[in-house]
């Protein structure tokens, strides 16, 4: 069975993406600098990781990098794999 894709936000004025899941935040950080959106840090909370919520918040944050019209620069590793694992985003990374 999949679970479902989890609800992920913006939350502007932590500059991160969040999503809450059985009670815990699960965060992707950034900084905003010279029209890029630095990826900073990604972390899932252990009981949850491997259900895709990584993923989805980086997802979000490439969609609104797009929507912005932002580059991305993946400073975090986890998001630099991301990108390996997803080329069709990589026209968005500097």
């Amino acid at each position: 069975m999949e679970r479902p894709t989890p609800e992920v936000i913006h939350n502007n004025a932590m500059k991160r993406f969040e999503s809450t899941v059985e009670g815990h935040v699960n965060v992707a950080d950034y900084t905003l600098s010279d029209g890029k959106l630095v990826m900073t840090h990604t972390a899932v909370h252990p009981s949850l990781q491997g259900r895709g919520i990584a993923a989805a918040l980086i997802e979000r944050a490439f969609a609104f990098a797009r929507a912005e019209g932002l580059k991305v620069d993946p400073v975090c590793s986890y998001v630099r794999d991301y990108l390996r694992r997803h080329p069709e985003h990589r026209a968005l990374a500097i």
